[in-house]
């Protein structure tokens, strides 16, 4: 999200002095490392929790079609730094990886079928395939149907234009990118304190975290700041009073996975393909078997399973947690809590679970996994944002959210999943809200990069050169 705003305001504002402060010693090495989430190219085309049945039994597209637009916008502004040498080559990236959805059972078969006649009637969807044959299904991936029980109803659907993108890469090319048109990078120096200043400024107090800095902490004032700490964001707005913040609370959920590079296991499997979450667990916990390319070498990862940890960041502090409580967020904590015990008691299953259990979820996907070939990787840590709702009480939100001041002179970002994938239109929403005088000059330049910005992007004229796989300037989506 950082290297994102960052890559935005250079292109709008090339004269601003930027500076970018990061706690360890390299960026990308949180939620946006590659093995610390699963790389998808969210884009609702095989993600089930983002089409939720009505009580009707008809299925609900919006937040698809949503998801959908804000990943085309992402790939439209890569595009544009790709053409304008900004970015690498494509490949560096991102990768053509079909995206699928894979379900058994006679009653999750009728709701995938349910739910592909309902998306491909849309634009964005018409390339969606379905099936509920067997055959046609270990075409499509060959691991998910071998020896398995042929009793069994299973069915999937698939999209070929799906991505599979290293997040981390993309990141340290942005900032690279950034670097050297004039932006200060600051590695292993960590913001201890955000205060306001008379003016109106904000006075940051950074602290120097290498083994030989010759000073300590010193302090730096700015105009704006954007806190793009991940899980740490919530307790840097906290530090930074503003009443926006207010309220807000955030539960971390660590996890792991498990990863093979056998190659011939690696061979026989090209997609990533979701399948049905269990009953209470949370939305980034629903099981998948991705292909993952990571520096040019391919692997396939299984997970995530969930844990618990009271750490805000992977590499943060085991407090995290409990320094974020506050007494107008404590509500909103405890009544998140009270409406969502089935998240615990699924939370405890995973905890208690044993090795041979986690496996066996794997073995539901590909029935003939085997242990030997499989090895177990810690995942990035994810903070659930809780608010208030409506009525004062508390809620736990699965998405992403900016806040910002009424002011506009500080912002962050909290939540999890889509998360990177919609980097691009979030910031840009960002942009819009802290900096209205502005935004109007920007739009053009904003919507000559991203011509679906702001319009249906299967309506867009040059939708042609959107990105379709490795090569994001030849090959069209829909």
């Amino acid at each position: 999200m950082s290297a994102t705003l960052g890559a935005l305001i250079n292109v709008l504002e090339p004269t601003w002095t930027v500076r970018v402060y990061e706690r360890l010693d390299a960026v990308a090495q949180e939620s946006s490392n590659p093995w610390n989430n699963a790389g998808t190219g969210h884009a609702a085309l095989c993600e089930l929790n983002y089409t939720p049945e009505k009580p009707d039994g008809s299925i609900d597209i919006t937040k698809a079609v949503k998801i959908n637009e804000q990943f085309e916008v992402s790939r439209e502004f890569w595009h544009h730094l790709l053409t304008t040498g900004a970015l690498p080559q494509p490949a560096s990236f991102i990768s053509r990886t079909p995206h699928m959805t894979f379900v058994r059972g006679a009653e999750n078969v009728d709701y995938l079928r349910r739910r592909f006649e309902t998306l491909r009637r849309h634009p964005l969807f018409a390339e969606l395939e379905f099936s509920d044959d067997p055959a046609v299904v270990a075409e499509w991936a060959p691991l998910l149907v071998a020896e398995r029980d042929g009793d069994e109803p299973v069915a999937a659907t698939r999209a070929t234009s799906g991505t599979d993108v290293d997040f981390g890469a993309l990141t340290e090319q942005l900032v690279d990118h950034l670097v050297a048109n004039g932006t200060q990078l600051y590695l292993e120096h960590e913001v201890k304190n955000l205060r306001r200043t008379k003016d109106g400024r904000w006075r940051l107090t950074v602290k120097d975290r290498s083994w030989n800095a010759p000073v300590r902490r010193s302090t730096v004032e700015a105009r704006f700041v954007f806190v793009g700490a991940g899980g740490g964001a919530l307790p840097l707005l906290q530090k930074a009073g503003i009443p926006e913040a207010k309220g807000y609370g955030g539960f971390p959920i660590s996890g792991e996975f498990l990863r093979t590079s056998n190659p011939e296991l690696v061979a026989q499997h090209q997609a990533k393909v979701y399948g049905k979450a269990d009953v209470g667990s949370p939305p980034m916990s629903v099981p998948h078997l991705d292909t993952r390319v990571v520096d040019g070498k391919s692997y396939l990862m299984f997970g995530p399973y969930a844990g618990f940890s009271p750490k805000y960041l992977k590499k943060g502090r085991y407090l995290g947690l409990f320094t974020s409580l506050r007494l107008h967020n404590l509500g909103s904590m405890v009544g998140a809590g009270l409406k969502n015990l089935d998240l615990t008691q699924y939370l405890v299953g995973q905890l208690l679970a044993s090795p041979e259990t986690k496996f066996t979820a794997l073995q539901g996907f590909m029935p003939t996994a085997h242990p030997k070939d499989w090895e177990t990787i810690t995942a990035g840590q994810r903070v659930q944002v809780i608010k208030k709702d409506k009525d004062g009480k508390g809620v736990l939100e699965f998405g992403t959210e900016v806040i910002a001041a009424a002011d506009g002179s500080i912002a962050g970002l909290l939540g999890a999943s889509p998360g990177a994938s919609t980097a691009v239109p979030a910031m840009i929403d960002l942009l819009e809200r802290c900096f209205p005088d502005r935004f109007t000059t920007w739009r053009p330049a904003l919507a000559s990069m991203m011509p679906s910005l702001g319009q249906a992007p299967w309506e867009a004229e040059e939708l042609d050169r959107l990105a379709g796989g490795a090569d994001l300037g030849t090959v069209s989506r829909a």
